[in-house]
């Protein structure tokens, strides 16, 4: 039986339409798929573009008070999943295979390493160096080669469904015990990409994954990019009934009056004090219309560094990044946010880690929670550092809470205070957010032998 926590009215509305419509399957409730309930009140006009209506869609509602409602669904399942069950075309590997035969590469260069996946063949990760008389030195690592086992056959993720290819085989790891080097490609619908690599993670030591976005997997609808509008639910008052559940009326103005404290010191800060804390610059990775991952680029205009960094490791100055309907708020030490603000029902707001110390060093004695990469003398530095922040709000797909791996990035760029931060969701409500800034280069060098980190000296 599928729970209702904290949307009882919603689940309620949604579950009530099952068992009206005789049992009919119902879309997994989730935070991906946002509803809404309207309450227009004894007169009713439905939207004529966007989601879908049909008039005799609707339950009837009665509330504890004896109050009642007629309440018109949106058609919000059938699509998608008709074409789904229609669909006799390729599966996802026969789609991808013309990339695995044409023996073709794709590319990512960074500061220091550059990455090749040569698709289903091998990935590797190398440095080139001209040393006195034009002869090339070549430093690489093979993070996996040819494909290791039949990969899955349906889609993984939520709003990003992906194909995953494993990769083994690879250069041996001395952190180890000299296991081979393995990884995960993951291959992701862009219907105007060109294969390129959006990402390379380690997830844990020696273990990576690679982000590829390719239009061969758009003609696949499992593995589309799962658009979420808003879907409303209108709830229409019958004669004898208020415009609104007197209750419910009476809930808001509380949850109205909570926020008041928090509005008025809002109010009260200047908008010097705004200007000087930061701009921001969000560029989406996008298909279509729709985004696929949450990118954002922060510009921190007059903080000094040192300010910077001490008020970023106090928590007390909070990353901010995302565009569309989710938005993403990171505050080191303490949580990471994911939230909607909307003028008419005000911010919505999903934990999806919280800190705790002790969690994280546990968590880090079992996974990497600092990364190396090699310098030209030879010595190692820390390029990455891997925080755990669990215990977040319950997941309805799981019935587990949620949970994000924090990886803080040095990462060099022309603006010396720019901060980008991407979110990503390998599994249902297990996420990655990627925070990268020449700011984190400044201060990864304190990490302790946990990722901790802390203000140089």
């Amino acid at each position: 039986m599928r729970r209702c926590r904290p949307r009882a009215l919603l689940c309620g509305l949604l579950l009530a339409a099952a068992v009206a419509s005789g049992g009919r399957a119902l879309p997994q409730l989730s935070d991906d798929v946002p509803f809404r309930v309207n309450w227009p009140g004894t007169e009713l006009s439905l939207p004529s573009t966007g989601v879908l209506y049909r008039e005799d869609n609707f339950i009837l509602m009665t509330t504890a008070d004896k109050e009642r409602y007629k309440c018109v669904l949106p058609l919000t399942a059938g699509g998608a999943e008709e074409e789904e069950k229609e669909y006799r075309g390729p599966a996802p590997g026969e789609l991808l295979e013309p990339l695995f035969k044409q023996s073709s590469c794709s590319y990512r260069i960074e500061s220091y390493w550059t990455y090749e996946v040569c698709h289903g063949k091998h990935i590797r990760q190398y440095h080139e160096e001209k040393e006195t008389g034009q002869k090339i030195n070549i430093q690489e690592y093979y993070l996996g080669n040819m494909m290791m086992k039949t990969p899955l056959s349906e889609p993984e993720g939520q709003m990003t469904p992906y194909y995953p290819v494993e990769m083994g085989n690879g250069t041996p790891c001395s952190l180890r015990q000299n296991l081979p080097r393995s990884s995960t490609v993951m291959y992701i619908c862009h219907p105007e990409a060109k294969h390129e690599i959006l990402s390379v993670a380690e997830v844990t030591t020696c273990e990576y994954e690679v982000v590829i976005l390719t239009p061969l997997l758009c003609n696949h609808p499992k593995y589309r990019f799962r658009a979420s509008p808003v879907n409303d639910i209108f709830c229409q008052s019958l004669p004898g009934s208020p415009l609104k559940p007197h209750n419910l009326e009476q809930l808001e103005k509380q949850q109205e009056m909570m926020k008041m404290p928090f509005r008025r010191a809002k109010e009260e800060e200047t908008p010097s004090t705004k200007e000087e804390k930061f701009s921001s610059i969000h560029k989406p990775v996008a298909i279509g219309s729709h985004q696929l991952l949450t990118v954002g680029t922060t510009l921190i205009s007059k903080l000094t560094d040192d300010q910077l960094i001490k008020e970023f490791l106090s928590g007390s100055y909070c990353f901010h990044g995302g565009v569309g309907w989710w938005k993403y708020e990171f505050c080191y030490g303490k949580y990471v946010h994911q939230y909607h603000e909307d003028k008419e029902s005000g911010k919505t707001s999903v934990v999806v880690g919280t800190w705790n110390k002790e969690e994280h060093i546990e968590w880090s004695r079992k996974n990497a929670a600092r990364t190396y990469y090699l310098k030209e003398d030879g010595t190692q530095t820390v390029r990455m550092v891997s925080h755990f922040y669990g215990n977040g709000d319950v997941c309805d797909l799981t019935d587990k809470p949620r949970q994000v791996t924090v990886k803080l990035k040095c990462k060099e760029s022309d603006s010396p205070h720019a901060v980008t931060i991407y979110m990503l969701e390998p599994h249902s409500c297990q996420y990655i957010l990627g925070v990268e800034s020449p700011v984190i280069c400044k201060i990864l060098d304190t990490a302790d032998e946990y990722g901790l980190l802390s203000v140089p000296s």
